[in-house]
């Protein structure tokens, strides 16, 4: 029991996405990927439809595979205790539902016969808001600029690939997490008696 005390549930936010998302793995394992069609994917469908809704926050969840699924949580766990304790996990939550509700929006209006699937626009988000997480107000951080130099560049670049990776979902999350980091900046950061 002594041993059990010594670990920190230390970013809930983060470490509760993770396990949500490998539930869902697992589900789509067992359900031989219809429960990914239904809740964890987003395409386009009739506005009547409530799991429209339910699927535009759910992509991020769901992943294809346990390859996929590492890759995409190797880097929210790498990132988001860091970015939690910044910004506080109520804050980080809002970013993550704001950016994969955006990210599917735009995929279904630019892609209308297709599907995304997966946590990366969240991922991009991350890695663009980490580049920015120390800017201060009216300046922007040279590394800021890099990372979405060599990160988003290469997305861009990448776009044309038949490759089964939506770059646009990249593009998306680092547009995202680059407005959210600028725009905190902008209006003088974060109140910590806030979070």
């Amino acid at each position: 029991m002594k041993l059990l005390r010594r670990f920190h549930y230390n970013a809930p936010v983060t470490l509760t996405f993770v396990l949500v998302c490998l539930a869902a793995l697992g589900l789509s394992s067992l359900t031989n990927g219809k429960s990914n069609t239904y809740l964890f994917m987003t395409y386009r469908a009739s506005l009547t439809d409530p799991l429209m809704y339910v699927r535009l926050f759910g992509h991020a969840i769901g992943h294809a595979n346990w390859s996929h699924f590492m890759s995409n949580m190797l880097y929210i766990l790498m990132l988001g205790p860091m970015l939690e304790e910044k910004y506080g996990s109520k804050l980080i939550l809002e970013m993550m539902a704001l950016t994969a509700v955006v990210t599917g929006i735009v995929f279904n209006i630019a892609f209308p016969g297709s599907a995304l699937l997966g946590a990366s626009g969240i991922v991009f988000m991350f890695i663009i808001l980490a580049s920015i997480t120390n800017a201060e107000k009216g300046r922007i951080p040279i590394t800021f600029i890099l990372i979405c130099f060599f990160y988003l560049g290469n997305e861009f670049l990448n776009a044309f690939r038949n490759d089964n990776i939506s770059q646009l979902a990249h593009i998306v999350g680092g547009a995202c997490g680059g407005f959210f980091g600028l725009f905190i900046a902008a209006t003088g950061g974060i109140n910590a008696e806030k979070r």
